[in-house]
């Protein structure tokens, strides 16, 4: 006799039985396998989970929420102006290491852009408001 395949939806909670294997990778690194004894059917799900391993065996893990990615506004060839949620202003330089030596070059050209950029924004607010 066969076990009738159980379908889970999002919004159930569900508890299952099975065999958990804790152990370390090569790089030392925490592993946790989980191996259901039930025949169920859920959806495939993948994400970065805080874990808390307790001294008891529990283990409990909770979905990290996906990161909000601030869009730039303004971009120069190595450098972008975003504005963040959290109400800051952030600035981003990115080089390669084999064009460290144009660093500073590349810095004080695309900052002044930039800049000129925003006094131009600002302006164009002033005028609007």
């Amino acid at each position: 006799m066969t076990k009738k395949i159980q379908k889970v939806s999002e919004k159930k909670q569900l508890t299952l039985e099975g065999m958990m294997t804790l152990g370390k990778n090569k790089e030392g690194l925490r592993t946790a396998d989980f191996a259901c004894c039930e025949r169920v059917e859920i959806e495939r799900f993948e994400g970065l989970f805080k874990v808390d391993g307790m001294h008891d065996g529990n283990i409990y893990m909770v979905e990290k929420p996906k990161r909000k990615r601030n869009h730039p506004i303004f971009r120069e060839d190595n450098m972008a102006l975003s504005h963040g949620k959290d109400g800051y202003w952030y600035v981003s330089f990115r080089i390669a290491d084999q064009e460290l030596e144009l660093l500073p070059m590349k810095l004080t050209k695309q900052s002044a852009s930039l800049a000129k950029k925003v006094r131009a924004m600002l302006d164009v607010d002033k005028m609007l408001g």
